[in-house]
C-alpha cells in the first residue's frame, strides 16, 4: 500500500537531511581543523536546533505549564546535559536521531490511519430519491424510511433497503472483504456503503442514514481506539510513574556518586553527569508508548479489511485468550434455508410423490412448504388444485385433479389411518398419502433439512488446530437434529430445544467453570443477551442488523463462518506483536540502563537504546496491518 508524506511529514524529512549534512560536514571540518571548544559547540548547536527546535519548544512549554515528566523533556534536558559535558556530536546526534524515530513513528501511524481510511470510503456522498415523480439529489440523512432512491452503475448505494426494480451485481468487498460481486434483484436487501456495478435499481429505503449499516459500521471504527486493553491501559500508567522515576534515578546518578567519590573533582562530575545523560536517553518509553497501541490500530485496521470488525484492542485482548467457542446454530452454522434433502416414494415414483407434495404446499408460505415448491422447480398447474385445508400442527389436506391428498407429519398420517413408516434420515420429514375408497394408502415420504453452510466443517476444523478445546452448538430446534449437525460438523457437544433464555443460562454455565475465555456466535438479532453475556459476542452475517453491530463485540460482515478463526488469528497474532514490543523494548533499556551507570555504555549505545528500539518495535508493530493467511 502506497503512503503519501503529509505537508508536516515532509518539513520534518528536509530539516532531518538539512541537519544531518551539517554534521556530517561540522565533524568532517573539525577533523582537520581544531577550533576553541566555544565555537564546535555552536556549530554542533546549529544542526541541533534545526532537527530538534519543536521538540524543545514543546519541552520548554510543557515545562512552564508543569507537564514536565514526558520524553520530550527527557530528550532535552539529556541533550543540553550532552553539551554541558562537551559531547557536542553526541548530543546534536542524539536529537536528529530521535527525530527520525519520531517521523518513522509518524508515517507508521498514518500508513496504519490509512488503512482503516480505505473503509471510510465506504460513506455514500449524496442519494438520488424519488419525489413528486422528480429526481432530486439531496444528502443520506434527508432521506425518510420507506422513499424510493435510484442508485446507478458505479455509485455507492446510500442507505439500506429493498428492491423494488431492476437487477444489478453488487460489489461487498468494502463490508466483507470479498471481492466477488454479489447479484441482486428484486426483493433483494442491499446494504448502504455497497458499490452498484451493473444495472439501474431502484430502492425502498429500510432505515435513515443515522441507523444505517454504513453509518453504524463508520461509528464503530471511529471509536475502536477508545476502548484499550488491559495491556495497554498498563503501558500508558506505566509511563505515567515510569518517567518521573527515571529523572529522580538520572538526579540521583548524577550527584550523589560525585558528593562521595571527590566532590571538588571536574573529571568525576563530568564522567557521573554524562552517564546521567546516557541514563535518561536510554529510558524514554516511547517505544512502548508508541507500538504498543499502533500494535492493537493496525491489527484492527488489518482486520477491517477482512470484513471482521473489531470494536476495540480490550475485545481484541479477549479474543486472543479464547478457548471455548458457542455457535447459534440457524444462520451460523447452517444456512437458515430449508430444502429437500431426499425423496423416498413408496407406490409412486419420485418425480410423482415430489409433484403431489408441491401441489398441496404451493399455497403455504411456511419454509418448509416453500422448499418442496423449489425443490420441484416447474411450473405448478393451480387450476388442477381444489380444495385445500390446513390442519393444525399436523399439515395439509388438499384435492388435486380430483383425488384427496394429505401432506404432513406422522399425527396426520395417524388422523387419516396411513400405514406409514419414519424415516431413518433426521430431518423434517412430509409424508404424503392419498384418500382412496374411503381408506388412506401411504405414498412415502420426502426429508427437509437446513443446510449446512459450505465451510462451516473448515471452520470447525481450522479453530481445533487453533487450539480451541470447546465447540458448542445451541439451538432450539429438536434434538435428532441438532445431533445430525453436530456430527456431521464435529461439534464436541450441544443444547437442543432451547429458548433464547436456556441459550444464555447454557453460557453462564461455561463462563463459571472458569477453563477460558468463552465467545458466543450468532446471528445477533434474536442472540442479542447471549452475545451481551459471552466473553466475546461475535455477529455472525450481521449486515444491515442493528442488533448485532450494537450487541456484539466483533462484528464479521458477511457468512463465513471461516472468519471466526481468522479473527482469532489476527488477535493473537496482534498480542504476540504487542509481547514481542514490550519484551524486546524493556529488556534493551534494561540492560543499556545498567551499563550507562557502569560507565560501559556511551551515547551512541544510548541512541540506539530509545531510537533504534523504537524503529524496530514500529517495524513490527507494523507486521499487525498485514492480511493474514486463511
Amino acid at each position: 500500500m502506497k503512503y503519501k508524506l503529509t505537508r508536516k511529514q515532509k518539513k520534518m524529512l528536509i530539516r532531518i537531511i538539512i541537519a544531518l549534512v551539517l554534521l556530517a560536514v561540522i565533524a568532517i571540518t573539525l577533523h582537520f581543523i581544531e577550533l576553541p571548544w566555544w565555537a564546535e559547540l555552536i556549530l554542533y548547536a546549529i544542526p541541533y536546533v534545526i532537527s530538534g527546535y519543536d521538540v524543545l519548544k514543546t519541552a520548554f512549554i510543557n515545562l512552564i505549564h508543569g507537564q514536565i515528566f514526558d520524553e520530550k523533556f527527557l530528550m532535552m534536558i539529556a541533550t543540553v546535559g550532552a553539551f554541558g559535558t562537551g559531547e557536542y556530536p553526541e548530543a546534536s546526534a542524539v536529537m536528529l536521531f530521535y527525530q527520525v524515530g519520531e517521523l518513522f513513528q509518524s508515517i507508521a501511524v498514518g500508513r496504519s490511519r490509512k488503512s482503516i481510511a480505505k473503509l471510510m470510503d465506504i460513506r455514500p456522498d449524496s442519494a438520488v430519491v424519488i419525489r413528486d415523480g422528480e429526481e432530486i439529489e439531496v444528502s443520506p440523512d434527508e432521506v425518510a424510511i420507506g422513499e424510493t432512491i435510484i442508485v446507478k452503475p458505479g455509485e455507492k448505494i446510500p442507505l439500506d433497503g429493498v428492491i423494488i426494480e431492476g437487477e444489478s451485481s453488487v460489489n461487498q468487498a468494502a463490508l466483507t472483504g470479498e471481492s466477488a460481486p454479489v447479484d441482486k434483484a428484486l426483493s433483494d436487501n442491499v446494504i448502504s456503503g455497497t458499490l452498484n456495478l451493473t444495472g439501474v435499481i431502484k430502492v425502498r429505503t429500510t432505515s435513515v442514514f443515522g441507523e444505517s449499516t454504513v453509518s453504524k459500521i463508520l461509528e464503530l471504527v471511529e471509536n475502536a481506539s477508545d476502548k484499550k486493553a488491559k495491556v495497554e491501559n498498563f503501558i500508558t500508567k506505566f509511563a505515567r510513574f515510569y518517567t518521573p522515576v527515571v529523572v529522580i534515578a538520572a538526579v540521583i546518578l548524577g550527584v550523589v556518586p560525585p558528593l562521595i567519590l571527590g566532590m571538588g573533582d571536574i573529571e568525576i562530575w563530568k564522567t557521573w553527569l554524562t552517564r546521567a545523560c546516557v541514563f535518561l536517553v536510554v529510558s524514554c518509553p516511547c517505544a512502548l508508548v508508541v507500538s504498543v497501541p499502533l500494535s492493537f490500530f493496525g491489527g484492527i485496521g488489518g482486520a477491517s479489511r477482512d470484513g471482521i470488525l473489531i470494536k476495540g484492542a480490550g475485545y481484541m485482548e479477549v479474543l486472543s485468550k479464547i478457548d471455548t467457542v458457542v455457535f447459534d446454530k440457524t444462520g451460523t452454522l447452517t444456512k437458515g434455508v430449508f430444502a429437500v434433502d431426499d425423496v423416498h416414494p413408496n407406490i409412486v415414483s419420485a418425480a410423482e410423490l415430489l409433484d403431489i407434495a408441491a401441489c398441496c404446499e404451493s399455497f403455504s408460505s411456511h419454509p418448509v412448504a416453500q422448499s418442496i415448491v423449489r425443490a420441484h422447480g416447474d411450473h405448478i398447474d393451480k387450476s388442477k388444485i381444489g380444495d385445500v385445508s390446513e390442519i393444525a400442527g399436523k399439515g395439509i389436506k388438499a384435492v388435486v385433479e380430483g383425488k384427496t391428498y394429505y401432506c404432513g407429519n406422522g399425527q396426520l398420517m395417524d388422523m387419516c389411518g396411513a400405514d406409514w413408516h419414519d424415516c431413518h434420515i433426521t430431518g423434517t420429514i412430509i409424508h404424503i398419502a392419498r384418500e382412496d375408497n374411503g381408506a388412506c394408502e401411504y405414498l412415502g415420504h420426502i426429508v427437509i433439512n437446513d443446510q449446512i453452510k459450505e465451510d462451516s466443517e473448515a471452520a470447525i476444523k481450522s479453530l481445533k488446530s487453533l487450539g480451541v478445546k470447546r465447540l458448542v452448538m445451541l439451538t432450539g430446534d429438536k434434538k435428532n437434529v441438532a445431533e445430525n449437525v453436530a456430527s456431521k460438523l464435529g461439534l464436541t457437544g450441544f443444547f437442543a430445544e432451547l429458548l433464547p433464555a436456556d441459550k444464555v443460562t447454557r453460557v453462564e454455565e461455561l463462563l463459571k467453570d472458569g477453563k477460558g475465555k468463552v465467545a458466543f456466535v450468532g446471528d445477533g438479532i434474536n442472540d442479542a443477551p447471549v452475545l451481551m453475556r459471552a466473553d466475546c459476542g461475535i455477529a455472525m452475517g450481521a449486515m444491515g442488523s442493528d442488533a448485532a453491530i450494537e450487541s456484539a463485540d466483533i462484528v464479521l460482515m458477511d457468512d463465513k463462518p471461516s472468519k471466526i478463526a481468522d479473527s482469532i488469528k489476527i488477535a493473537r497474532k496482534t498480542m504476540r506483536i504487542v509481547w514481542e514490543n514490550i519484551i524486546f523494548a524493556l529488556g534493551v533499556k534494561v540492560v543499556i540502563l545498567v551499563l550507562g551507570a557502569l560507565g560501559i555504555a556511551n551515547m551512541w549505545l544510548a541512541v540506539f537504546g530509545d531510537v533504534g528500539v523504537l524503529i524496530i518495535a514500529i517495524l513490527n508493530a507494523m507486521r499487525c496491518m498485514k492480511k493474514i493467511k486463511s
